[in-house]
């Protein structure tokens, strides 16, 4: 039975491409400069692919009617209550947040 492969996205193999561009960088001086601006850029970077995704999750959900377990699929690796999670912008740090808090209150 041939295994399915997935196809990867073209944004994500320029993605890569980058990467590997840097990488590829003779001057270690260039590419230390150059990554290390990525990596400070990083955090808002993130936060805008997390809005991006959950925005488009959200459209999953409300405009294409897809059920939390269709779109956990899309995502991949994720279970549909995550998938659910990301529909409400829940970062991994807020998740582990609010379950901290729910632990602290007494009667729970």
């Amino acid at each position: 039975m041939a295994e399915e492969r997935e196809e990867v996205p073209e944004e994500v193999t320029n993605l890569r491409a980058a990467l590997s561009a840097f990488a590829a960088m003779d001057d270690d001086v260039a590419c230390t400069s150059a990554v290390s601006q990525v990596l400070r850029d990083w955090p808002d970077l993130g936060s805008e692919l997390r809005q991006l995704r959950e925005q488009r999750v959200n459209r999953l959900r409300h405009e294409r009617q897809m059920t939390w377990p269709e779109i956990a699929a899309v995502i991949g690796e994720v279970t549909p209550e995550r998938a659910q999670q990301i529909g409400k912008g829940l970062s991994g740090a807020q998740r582990k947040k609010n379950e901290r808090a729910a632990k602290e209150q007494p009667g729970k």
